[in-house]
């Protein structure tokens, strides 16, 4: 390994609880042991793939110890759980040298999506509207949160206890208390601007904090002292009041946990018998510091974890975009920090740590913070898993099968889609070429990887490029696929990732000089004097207009929707945190509004009936793409696919599964 990485093999305590290395997999949405009060299984080979990858900590995904929508099941309940699948689990990660910890929460309170949860069946929200006070909803400010009584209380305390316990029994090695973080219910109870109680659970500090002191205590007693109990935790809310954050470097008055209150409230959790803090920032009103999109600085809830190492003598891990192993060794090595936090590399990288260690970088699929398949797949009911990898979380129905029969298989087009489809089924042993007909790899994804912000998309297109060397998978650039060149190369299987074209509107004027695709001004470097206007809200469209903010450009954009940003699959982290450096930069957004003109230094715009001009020294077509028509269906070949863009533009993660999954069954 690199020498400045050693630090990051040397060995740390929680507790009494040694750990071989000092990297952390963090708890993540959707991978919780138990789900609906059974085991859940897709989990089973997700975690000890990462096991086997290295890691030295892992810590499952929260299991919230009362059903969350108000169904009649509590996870302590299912002793059997625990008694079987999961004491199994336990041993398999053991055997492959990694610790685990069980997170378990105390609920959602006025973050829970109500409206999600209530669709379900044998759903009944009412039971768990509940919040310390009476608090708005986050997901619809409109429903308000009744105040929890006492019983309440006392209740998911015991059910906390006894799910340690119980996790204790099956072999687990500690558990993680979810969460005084991120604005969960006990969140809510700390923080003063939602606690308006005036019993034992509010008021004072200590009162606040009682609910998860409690548990913590209660854990403690059951469990015994050398239990180790982690809290997740967060350090700075981030938030300037309901459903509002506060972006890096902004000038505001903290509506939740500030700096000056947050080393008080760690002491307060190490005085109860917490081993270590996870720590980071944010809360759902601040959606993008918990959970840090592209846009969002490397290490950037570092500061605050270091200062709050500061004033308690137990391990402080800190998450958020720490998965560069120079900047993370970096930090431990200077005593900022004990221990790095990382989650979402994990789900497109199993390995990370493995590969760290051997120095083999290049082969280390980039986390992109798009929270596609994360977030945004999970919150529109298809699960969670990684939009650059489909096995995660489904690794036993995508695992990679040899071929029965080794077949010549032809691509076309050099994007995202056509390398992972050439990936896959060389791996899987066929003979694959790729035909390209620009002078390079990388497609449309070049042009979307091109802003400053989108460094980590960069490296992607650099490690699909590493894959096909590795793979010694022959790339033809500069060639037009023709019916000569089918016939000629003769393949078995031809595989159509030839992409698509940007979508013309039928407008005066939309031929004019002062006119740009936005693919066209992305790769150019989004550099316009002048006033521009950029016709699309979507994320293409408000990234370019964030760019040539950036760079000093005066901005709007029109869209014809009522709401910019609505694309399949977009987390709220990203998409709400675009949307707050669109007014830092002071870029207009017109909603609800058709372009009918293209006019020389002005645009003619029509919005609630009424037509108008708006100064427009430059146009930008953000209007979308369709599918390229080819004639390869018509061709000699037996088996064509489509794949990617090429079927429908649209999200990366859908272009990547598609491909991955044509190949898996050719």
């Amino acid at each position: 390994m690199k020498r400045e990485h050693k630090i990051l093999f040397t060995p740390f305590k929680i507790g009494k609880l040694q750990l071989k290395n000092r990297i952390v997999m963090t708890a993540m949405t959707g991978t919780a042991l138990i789900n609906k009060g059974k085991f859940n299984s897709s989990v089973t080979e997700y975690y000890i793939e990462r096991a086997r990858g290295g890691v030295g900590l892992i810590i499952s995904g929260c299991s919230v110890v009362y059903d969350m929508f108000g169904r009649d099941y509590w996870v302590n309940d299912a002793v059997d759980v625990f008694e079987g699948p999961i004491k199994t689990l336990m041993e398999q990660i053991h055997d492959a040298g990694a610790k685990f910890f069980m997170q378990i929460g105390a609920g959602l309170g006025r973050v829970a999506n109500l409206e999600v949860g209530q669709k379900f069946a044998g759903a009944d929200v009412n039971k768990v509207q509940f919040a310390p006070s009476q608090l708005p909803n986050v997901w619809n400010r409109q429903r308000i949160h009744r105040e929890m009584n006492k019983e309440e209380i006392e209740k998911i305390i015991a059910a906390m206890i006894e799910t340690a316990a119980l996790a204790k029994s099956a072999g687990i090695d500690g558990v993680e208390i979810h969460a005084v973080h991120e604005g969960y219910l006990l969140d809510q109870f700390a923080i003063a601007n939602t606690n308006h109680r005036k019993d034992e659970y509010g008021g004072s500090l200590e009162n606040r904090l009682r609910f998860a002191t409690e548990i913590i205590k209660g854990i403690k007693r059951e469990c015994g002292a050398d239990f180790p109990i982690m809290v997740r935790y967060g350090a700075v809310s981030k938030m300037k009041g309901f459903n509002s954050g506060a972006l890096p470097g902004e000038d505001y008055v903290e509506f939740g946990r500030n700096l000056e209150e947050s080393p008080a409230v760690a002491r307060l959790l190490e005085k109860a018998g917490a081993d270590a803090l996870d720590a980071d920032n944010g809360s759902y009103d601040s959606w993008y510091w918990a959970h840090p999109p592209v846009y969002m600085h490397k290490a950037c809830n570092l500061p605050e974890a270091e200062y709050i190492k500061n004033f308690v003598r137990i391990p402080v891990i800190c998450a958020g975009r720490m998965e560069d192993p120079d900047l993370s060794a970096k930090a431990i090595e200077n005593d900022k920090i004990d221990a790095v936090g990382i989650a979402r590399q994990f789900l497109a990288e199993p390995e990370y740590v493995e590969k760290i260690r051997k120095e083999d970088f290049e082969n280390i699929r980039p986390c992109i913070a798009c929270h596609n398949g994360c977030l945004g797949s999970l919150l529109a009911g298809e699960g969670v898993s990684c939009a650059l990898r489909p096995a995660t979380m489904r690794e036993k129905e995508y695992e990679l099968i040899p071929a029965e029969k080794k077949r010549n298989v032809m691509i076309v087009g050099g994007g995202i889609s056509g390398m992972e489809a050439a990936r896959v089924a060389k791996k899987r042993g066929h003979e694959v070429v790729i035909y390209e007909k620009s002078g390079r790899l990388g497609g449309a994804f070049t042009a979307a990887a091109a802003p400053a912000f989108k460094e980590a998309d960069k490296k992607l297109i650099d490690w699909y490029k590493h894959q096909m060397e590795e793979n010694q998978i022959p790339v033809v650039i500069n060639t037009c696929v023709n019916e000569a060149l089918i016939r000629e190369v003769n393949p078995d299987v031809l595989i159509n990732a030839c992409g698509a074209f940007p979508r013309q509107v039928p407008i005066q004027g939309a031929d004019s000089s002062h006119v740009i695709e936005v693919k066209e001004l992305l790769l150019k470097g989004c550099c316009l004097d002048g006033k521009t206007v950029v016709v699309g809200g979507g994320l293409s469209g408000c990234e370019a207009a964030y760019q040539l903010a950036l760079n000093g450009g005066c901005v709007r954009i029109i869209e014809m929707a009522e709401d910019i940003l609505q694309g399949k699959f977009l987390s709220m982290a990203n998409s709400s945190m675009l949307r707050d450096l669109m007014k830092r930069h002071d870029i207009e957004v017109l909603t609800s509004t058709r372009l009918r003109r293209i006019l020389n230094g002005e645009i003619e715009i029509e919005q609630e009936h009424k037509i108008m001009k708006i100064p427009a020294d430059h146009v930008v077509m953000a209007t979308g793409y369709l599918p390229k028509e080819t004639f390869f269906d018509r061709s000699e070949v037996k088996e064509v696919y489509t794949v990617g863009d090429a079927v429908k533009a649209g999200s990366l993660m859908d272009a990547i599964k598609d491909a991955y999954q044509i190949a898996l069954k050719i």
